[in-house]
């Protein structure tokens, strides 16, 4: 995949995604929170993507967070975890694999949970 960016909310759900990812891809967090300005400063940090990925939660903040980014990013591809887990952080490593696998990603598939 060329130039690919993923949006999560937070620092944990990338370091999990990057432990599962065979491949470069940028990842950006939001850090949970948008306004206007952090609209602006992901349109400048993913103006050069082929494809934007977005990856949030399935709580109540993460779905709130998506429509946000829905607006700004409408062409966007969705990822999900399932409900059950939540969080993209409490998803397992091998679960984050799967999803991440078919949407076309290169994955390397954990044998073990992180730490």
């Amino acid at each position: 995949m060329d130039e690919c960016v993923i949006i999560v909310e937070g620092k944990t759900d990338k370091e999990r995604l990057l432990h599962v990812l065979a491949e470069p891809v940028t990842i950006i967090c939001t850090y949970g929170s948008y306004s206007i300005e952090k609209g602006e400063q992901l349109a400048e940090k993913t103006q050069s993507a082929s494809e934007i990925y977005l990856f949030t939660d399935e709580d109540y903040s993460g779905k709130k967070l998506r429509s946000h980014l829905m607006e700004d990013f409408p062409d966007a591809i969705h990822l999900h975890t399932q409900k059950m887990y939540g969080e993209v952080a409490n998803t397992p490593l091998e679960v984050l694999a799967e999803i991440l696998e078919r949407a076309g990603f290169a994955v390397n598939v954990p044998t073990q949970e992180l730490e």
